[in-house]
């Protein structure tokens, strides 16, 4: 399995924005097999950005690493299975 250099997040609970500590990343929108076309997305000068398939606002936390998000649980794990 490979790694990723580029984090992936995802919206499996639906949260209308979520904190994410990378400028750019993926969004996935929900866990496969859930998930929409993985985009890249870049949140720019204004540290913010929307998804265009799932509508998910992302905005740039500098508090967080690269990983992490707020709420917790929206970094994405590839996993062997989800592959």
């Amino acid at each position: 399995m490979a790694d990723h250099a580029i984090p992936h997040f995802q919206n499996d609970s639906g949260y209308k924005h979520i904190e994410i500590g990378a400028k750019k990343f993926m969004c996935i929108g929900a866990s496969p097999p859930f998930d929409h076309p993985h985009i890249f997305l870049d949140t720019g000068a204004e540290g913010k950005i929307i998804c265009p398939y799932c509508s998910t606002y992302y905005y740039f936390n500098v508090r967080l690493d690269a990983t992490e998000s707020s709420p917790e649980n929206c970094y994405y794990i590839f996993s062997e299975a989800a592959e």
